[in-house]
C-alpha cells in the first residue's frame, strides 16, 4: 500500500530519508502529502535502484511530487539529521524556498552536490551529506586496511627472505 500522510509525522519543512538499498535518496516534505526534491534525468524504466545512474549523472531537476509517488515501495521516514547541530529555518521559508526551486535545473554531483546536500540547504542553510562522510570514513579505513594488509605482506617477504639467507648461507 502507498505511503499516505497518516503514515508518518512529517510537518511542513521535515526532511523524509528514503531507503533505496545501497542508498539513501532525499526529500523535503511541504505539507498536503507532496516533497520537493532534486533528482537526476530518470532512467529507462524510471529505475533509480542502481546506483551507478546517480554516479553517471551531471545534472538533476527539482521535482514537486506526491510522497508515495516518490517512495514508491520503499521504507521512509522523517529525519530532521542535523536540528541537534544547527538551527533550522522556519517551516514557512522552507516550503517557500523549495517550491520556488521547483522546475530548476542544476549540476549534480554525488560527492559535493547531491540529493541530502540540496535538502541540507533548504533546512539549514548548509549543504552537508552525512551519506558521503560515512562512505569516506569507511573508504578511509578500507584504504588503511588494504596499505596495512600490504606493508605486513612486504614484512613478511623480508622476514622469510632474511630468514632463508641464514639457513642457506653461500
Amino acid at each position: 500500500m502507498a505511503p499516505t500522510l497518516f503514515d508518518s509525522d512529517a510537518k511542513p519543512g521535515d526532511l523524509i530519508e528514503i531507503f533505496r538499498g545501497t542508498y539513501k535518496h532525499w526529500a523535503v516534505f511541504i505539507g498536503g502529502n507532496e516533497v520537493v526534491h532534486l533528482i537526476p534525468p530518470t532512467p529507462r524504466g524510471g529505475d533509480f535502484s542502481d546506483l551507478l545512474t546517480l554516479l553517471d549523472s551531471g545534472k538533476a531537476q527539482v521535482r514537486r511530487q506526491r510522497l508515495w509517488e516518490v517512495v514508491g515501495s520503499d521504507r521512509f521516514c522523517v529525519n530532521n539529521l542535523l536540528d541537534d547541530e544547527y538551527q533550522p529555518r522556519e517551516p514557512h521559508i522552507i516550503v517557500r524556498n523549495a517550491c520556488s526551486m521547483v522546475g530548476q535545473e542544476f549540476q549534480y554531483n554525488l560527492v559535493t552536490q547531491n540529493c541530502e546536500h540540496f535538502v541540507t540547504v533548504l533546512r539549514y542553510g548548509k549543504p552537508e551529506s552525512r551519506q558521503v562522510q560515512t562512505a569516506a570514513v569507511i573508504g578511509g579505513v578500507a584504504t588503511a586496511g588494504v596499505a596495512v594488509a600490504i606493508l605486513g605482506a612486504a614484512l613478511f617477504s623480508a622476514f622469510l627472505k632474511d630468514d632463508n639467507k641464514r639457513d642457506n648461507p653461500k
